[in-house]
């Protein structure tokens, strides 16, 4: 079949300015940023707008278990199916193009594609997926493409608590969802999976380039660490006589951090929450908890950066005759693209002519999750500043649409 001329363009600019508009309504924060939390009503009222859309689109619709949108446009040959999208869950508050211009542009590709050749061989999907930012439920996220890879353990949702409260079989119950029938959602029916995303970094910006092709998502552990020593009073506790679990954090903090900025880009390690008890002004702390969050998109340098990490904090809490329990909540080896939907991408930039660059990912995505199961790909589309979470991540019209349009090409590659 004939594909797309390169002096034509598959995707329509409006229709992507318009469904990111749209979706900025639903759970709208401020002039420019989202509060949309998973199972919240803003979330439910913007993924009835995404299947909606879908259906309009003439994709078969279909809402699994845990609340994932999925929209098909049947293949003539059978097989498994190329799926593409992303999630529209949001920090809070967050931004309007995290995970919604992934749907969006699956979506604006899928209905391009089907508009001008009709039904494709191979079976093409658009999945609005229903948690990926552990907004909500802070010591997990991926909960959507976790059930459609099986991974979600039995009673986890009756485990799982929210920040604000409830439990996830909770707030699955409050919009409609049994959480016994979570299994379900599992799928074995897909046979490569492509996930469009903003950026989140300056790397595309610094190149002067609008869209990036992922070869490999970085791999990451997060830990949560609680030093613990003697509470005493700040005036009277000579510091030779102290156990001071503030000054061993301190510590293990700077040594962690310094550790990743000597071994350079692109090992990363960041210690984004803490707790003090007592928090008082005058008073030795009894214990100090943290997160550690270390990356490396290379499995031996993401081996050699954790180990030194954790060699260092015993040797801090040893010397200083402190306490330390260390929990592992989140554990990721790298994951690399596959080769032939990276090739498939690049192919379709080259042909549309839009400047590009194969990059790495320190950003964890739901494609991680679908590696699981069939081959993945990502493609990045420039965020100004590198800004990211935030009501100020802002991506160009421009940009947007040349990353669309560099999908549906790709699409059509593989899929007719």
């Amino acid at each position: 079949m004939t594909g797309i001329p390169a002096s034509e363009r598959a995707i329509d600019p409006r229709r992507i300015d318009e469904m990111i508009e749209a979706l900025s309504h639903h759970g709208a924060w401020g002039e420019t940023g989202v509060s949309r939390l998973v199972y919240s009503n803003e979330w439910s009222v913007a993924q009835e707008q995404v299947a909606a859309w879908m259906a309009a689109a003439g994709l078969d619709v279909e809402t699994d278990a845990v609340g994932n949108v999925w929209g098909w446009r049947r293949g003539t040959e059978g097989g498994k199916a190329v799926v593409t999208g992303s999630h529209i869950d949001s920090q809070k508050p967050g931004g309007r193009f995290d995970g919604a211009l992934g749907v969006v542009a699956a979506l604006a590709a899928v209905e391009a594609l089907g508009q001008r050749f009709g039904a494709p061989r191979r079976t093409l999907g658009v999945v609005s997926l229903c948690e990926e930012e552990a907004s909500r439920f802070a010591r997990t996220n991926f909960w959507g493409s976790r059930a459609v890879t099986g991974a979600i353990a039995p009673h986890e949702a009756d485990r799982m608590r929210a920040i604000d409260g409830p439990t996830m079989a909770e707030v699955m119950h409050d919009v409609g969802l049994d959480p016994a029938l979570i299994p379900t959602a599992k799928r074995d029916d897909i046979g490569a999976f492509i996930e469009l995303h903003i950026e989140q970094g300056p790397l595309l910006e610094a190149a002067g380039l609008p869209v990036g092709i992922v070869e490999k998502i970085t791999g990451y552990r997060q830990y949560w660490l609680e030093v613990r020593g003697e509470a005493n009073h700040a005036g009277t506790t000579p510091m030779d006589l102290r156990k001071d679990p503030m000054a061993g954090a301190a510590e293990i903090i700077s040594g962690v951090i310094d550790t990743a900025h000597r071994m350079g880009r692109p090992a990363v390690t960041t210690v984004g929450r803490m707790t003090v008890e007592p928090n008082g002004r005058a008073v030795v702390p009894e214990r100090v908890g943290f997160t550690v969050d270390a990356r490396h998109p290379e499995a031996a340098a993401l081996e050699t950066l954790l180990a030194r990490h954790e060699s260092r904090w015993h040797e801090v809490a040893s010397r200083r005759g402190l306490e330390l329990t260390v929990r592992v909540d989140s554990d990721r080896p790298p994951c690399p693209s596959d080769p032939g939907l990276v090739e498939a991408l690049a192919g379709a930039a080259a042909e549309a002519a839009v400047p590009h660059m194969r990059m790495t990912s320190g950003a964890v995505h739901d494609a991680m999750q679908f590696a699981a199961i069939c081959p993945v790909a990502m493609l990045f589309v420039r965020s100004k500043a590198g800004i990211s979470h935030s009501p100020a991540e802002f991506t160009s019209l421009e940009d947007s649409v040349a990353g669309a349009e560099v999908l549906a090409r790709a699409l059509h590659r593989i899929a007719y």
